[in-house]
């Protein structure tokens, strides 16, 4: 076993899992879980030698705390600094500045910045809005008429599965690089203005104002939207709720849908970073 110490910081049942897979290769503790949810076979989380926290995505709540779904109290940097070696690495998802301000002398590095985290997150994210869809629609994806927004990773991942279930699938796109892929994949690409708004299901991913109050004035009530796009997202809920249009916005859906196999992705790269800073094995 590797001889890193690894601190596993808050977060939801990802992290649980996440702890597991890394507690196979590394020293692994974990804090801001209560007694039911702590993963066994861990070190006690004590001693201010940990090499490296893990904290969850986002890392911190409204409140400005270490997100802790899983923790009936509070968790802050003021319960995890203690338990770091001096200028150990902070990994977390999505760090802003409140984030590095509360570690300003530790090194911090964004894992949903990795590539390979971002490209295995496309398929149970994916997954998980098709789950969503069988869930609301009163129809079947077999014929539904689905608009797909934005043809990256989740794009991609998302036409994929539909075209599987035998759906109508149309790709919104912006630029020449997207329609070329959208038809690589089988899909006819369209652009804003001849999208129309005769959908059943409209699945967004791009992070951009997309659907404003004069655009979703065009559709349906019928139309269900889901958001699968970070903050600000590309929907104007308020609005959205004024016309009487369903959305929902399904953040984290890994996490939520699929959280094993999203906390074994997240132990990966977390071994690929410690590779990378020479103090782990990516084995």
């Amino acid at each position: 076993m590797n001889n890193t110490r690894i601190l596993i910081a808050g977060g939801d049942m990802r992290q649980i899992s996440c702890a597991l897979s890394l507690a196979e290769r590394y020293q692994t503790g974990a804090v801001g879980f209560d007694s039911e949810h702590m993963p066994p076979g861990l070190i006690p989380a004590a001693g201010g030698d940990f090499d490296c926290a893990v904290l969850p995505v986002p890392p911190l709540n409204d409140k400005g705390d270490i997100s802790a779904p899983c923790y009936s109290g509070r968790l802050t940097s003021f319960d995890i600094i203690p338990l770091l070696k001096p200028g150990a690495l902070i990994l977390a998802g999505r760090i802003d500045d409140r984030l590095r301000q509360m570690f300003a002398s530790y090194r911090l590095a964004d894992y949903m910045e990795r590539e390979e985290l971002l490209l295995s997150n496309a398929v149970p994210t994916a997954e998980g809005a098709v789950q969503i869809a069988l869930e609301e629609l009163p129809v079947t994806l077999n014929g539904a008429k689905v608009l797909i927004v934005g043809m990256g990773r989740i794009g991609t991942a998302l036409t994929e599965i539909l075209k599987g279930f035998g759906a109508k699938i149309s790709v919104l796109v912006r630029n020449p690089s997207g329609a070329a892929k959208a038809r690589l994949h089988g899909i006819e690409p369209v652009d804003a203005a001849g999208m129309g708004s005769s959908w059943d299901l409209v699945i967004n991913t791009v992070p951009d104002m997309v659907f404003s109050r004069e655009v979703l004035s065009g559709f349906s009530p019928e139309t269900l939207f889901i958001d699968l796009a970070s903050k600000p997202g590309g929907i104007d809920f308020d609005s959205a709720a004024q016309l009487g249009i369903r959305t929902i916005w399904a953040l984290g859906l890994p996490g939520r849908t699929a959280p094993v196999t999203a906390g074994y992705m997240l132990a990966d790269t977390v071994s690929f970073i410690l590779h990378e800073e020479g103090g782990g094995s990516n084995a």
